[in-house]
């Protein structure tokens, strides 16, 4: 029979050192990810809107907040969300 090397406390320390294992990404990632979710949302709901119909034409659906505001604000909301994931703390450099 051969015994173990290991001591068992060296087992206990392992399992405290994962215990302490950092999360990737921070609360400021979270808070900066739901800002672009409600900048994307915001930009959706500017290009919400009636439409035509072949009976009626609507002029809105070439209103300056339909076709230029609501998409830009979603598009940037959609970058904004990559940086907020990507984006980490100088303390945590």
């Amino acid at each position: 029979m051969t015994q173990s090397t290991k001591k068992p406390n060296q087992e206990s320390n392992i399992e405290d050192k994962n215990v302490y294992v950092r999360m990737p990404l921070a609360k400021i990632n979270f808070i900066l990810m739901a800002i672009a979710g409600l900048m994307i949302i915001i930009g959706f709901l500017l290009m919400l809107g009636s439409s035509s119909t072949p009976e009626e034409f609507n002029p809105d659906i070439f209103s300056t907040r339909r076709i230029i505001i609501g998409p830009t604000i979603a598009f940037l909301g959609f970058l904004f969300m990559g940086f907020g994931i990507i984006y980490r703390s100088k303390k945590d450099k």
